[in-house]
């Protein structure tokens, strides 16, 4: 289990990149720093999915959590949200210390 969460992690973290550098070269580009946020990403790339994501959330859970809560969140830049979901997926994914244990470097 610890192995999928670790390769979740750097799946989303290989996401977070690409949005990253997506954004990093549009800054270039405009010479001023911009944040695409990820509800416009996907809108622009998968707008049925979207749409399908939105009808799902309101017809199976409270209708109030798709507006203001994850519209919300979505409104973050893309990265942002990837590289912490990989934050959270490796975490999940970590190795568990025992008792007694220590960890050495050595070069």
């Amino acid at each position: 289990m610890r192995f999928l969460f670790r390769l979740l992690s750097l799946f989303a973290l290989s996401i977070a990149v690409i949005l990253a550098v997506v954004d990093a070269t549009r800054s270039i580009a405009i010479s001023a720093i911009t944040f695409t946020p990820l509800i416009d990403t996907w809108r622009a790339n998968w707008p049925h999915t979207l749409r399908d994501v939105q009808n799902a959330v309101e017809m199976n859970t409270v209708p109030m959590l798709w507006d203001p809560v994850l519209v919300s969140i979505m409104a973050l830049p893309g990265w942002l949200l990837f590289a912490l979901l990989a934050l959270a997926l490796h975490a999940l994914g970590r190795r568990r210390k025992r008792p007694g244990e220590t960890y050495t470097i050595t070069l």
